[in-house]
């Protein structure tokens, strides 16, 4: 038997696992399937936006996954640091582990005034509406919602995610699982204009603009001078002497050119009157701004009080030069996507340039040499890049790194019990009865709310739901 364990249960740890699964090399396999946190499912538990549902769906393929017999998922069990199992320790208990734990840190601005109260990454604000148990008590709950105006730096799908959140009216998002108090301070936001700005182009645009073409009581404003500044803008089907351009690119030029012509998506030109905060007659503006490049976050009375940008152009090679030129935006709320990076997990070795454990086609590279049974995929081994399809193809590469290696993994020593080992060692592993049991509780959770099922913010609430498994 071929002793695996895969260590992180997002995308790229279960795919590790299917295509562990679906060969033939090797037929007797068991597969554990750890993870930090009791819940299984990664960044498309806590990082898919609420009202994302068929990405969210995607959950079901990685459940049946977790649910053959060859898998076990053992969740309440880090890896790593001061409070998780050291690699070495872990590589006594199994043949091979692949370990999938994606790229947990956002990209800084690095602008003055970016540590002032009211600038917060995407990343912990993706966090808080997900009900991710590491943020606990946080101020977005507080005061940042009270701002009236936010600024979001990038242009890809996260901040597409936020900004959209900010917009939504908190009517649509009841019947998500956003947490109670999330849900609460949405309902209660005085945010009215969200602003999503790029230092470069419309068609160096990452997000897709489907997502905000749908938003009821918001409507998208596009400046049609900021679109002009785009060479793309002007050739659609592409520059002469160029590649054309991609699909999902022309799509959003088209798309951008209706809202900044027809008024924005969602309402009517002109200004548009709003109601009080929380009423359903409040009407929110997301801007769509391009060819801004941050320089500072302004302070006033010792928090952000808006963001200073440098006008940019196109400089003819495919980047963008200052123009000399600054515009400052009013925000009281500042939130950076501009990017993820892998962190550092004690016991591996470690590339702080490009944020990755350095790998051959997935064996991790010890002093340039591959280090016996350890292997990468996902965002750690790559860096943050591609989809979420993307992680398929990247664990394939792994697995059959690892198949390759089987017959010298197989002659070592594995543990026959890993988890009675991991109790030993004082650990508390959550197993799929008791993430069952987590489902059951947010369910019921939900209908004492009037809603679907809600999501357990906390440590203490999803660990004791863990311990209830007779349900």
């Amino acid at each position: 038997m071929l002793s695996v364990a895969v260590v992180g249960s997002g995308p790229s740890g279960v795919y590790t696992a299917q295509a562990l699964l679906q060969q033939s090399l090797v037929p007797d396999v068991r597969v554990h399937v750890l993870d930090r946190l009791p819940t299984p499912y990664g960044l498309v538990r806590y990082g898919v936006a609420p009202d994302h549902e068929k990405i969210k769906s995607l959950q079901n393929s990685l459940r049946a996954v977790l649910e053959d017999e060859r898998v076990t998922f053992v969740g309440n069990v880090g890896v790593g640091g001061p409070d998780g199992v050291a690699p070495a320790r872990l590589a006594e208990l199994y043949h091979a582990v692949v370990y999938c734990v994606g790229a947990s840190a956002d990209r800084a601005l690095a602008v003055p005034g970016e540590g002032l109260p009211g600038s917060y990454s995407a990343t912990r604000f993706v966090s808080w509406y997900s009900a991710h148990p590491d943020i606990g008590a946080d101020p977005f709950a507080r005061d940042a919602l009270a701002a009236r105006s936010a600024v979001v730096i990038g242009v890809g799908n996260v901040a597409v995610d936020v900004a959209r959140i900010l917009a939504r009216g908190a009517a649509e998002l009841r019947r998500t699982d956003v947490p109670r108090a999330a849900l609460h301070a949405l309902e209660e936001s005085r945010v009215r204009e969200v602003h999503i700005v790029g230092r470069r182009g419309p068609s160096q645009a990452r997000f897709t603009t489907k997502e905000l073409g749908a938003l009821p009581g918001a409507r998208v404003v596009v400046d049609p001078t900021e679109l002009a500044l785009d060479p793309a803008y002007a050739a659609p089907d592409g520059l002469p002497g160029a590649l054309p351009l991609p699909a999902v690119v022309r799509r959003n030029l088209e798309v951008l050119r209706g809202w900044s012509v027809g008024g924005g998506a969602g309402g009517e030109p002109g200004d548009m009157p709003g109601g009080a905060p929380g009423s359903a007659d409040a009407v929110r503006s997301v801007r769509l701004r391009f060819f801004l490049r941050p320089v500072e976050l302004l302070e006033r009375g010792g928090r952000v009080a808006g963001v200073r940008f440098a006008r940019t152009a196109p400089d003819g090679a495919g980047g963008v030069r200052d123009t000399g030129r600054y515009e400052d935006v009013e925000a009281q709320l500042v939130l950076r996507a501009v990017g993820y990076r892998g962190v550092e997990l004690p016991g591996l070795p470690f590339d702080p340039v490009r944020g990755t454990v350095p790998h051959a086609a997935g064996r991790v590279l010890r002093g340039g040499v591959p280090s016996p049974g350890e292997y990468v995929a996902g965002w750690i081994k790559r860096g943050p890049t591609g989809v979420i399809g993307s992680n398929r193809s990247c664990a394939k590469e792994t697995v059959a790194s690892l198949l390759a290696d089987a017959a010298v993994l197989t002659r070592r020593t594995a543990a026959d019990d890993p988890l009675a080992e991991l109790r030993e060692w004082g650990l508390r592993p959550v197993e799929w009865a008791g993430w069952l049991s987590i489902e059951r509780a947010e369910a019921e959770l939900g209908r004492s709310l009037g809603r679907g099922p809600v999501k357990i913010p906390d440590w203490a609430g999803l660990l004791a739901a863990a311990r209830d498994e007779n349900g």
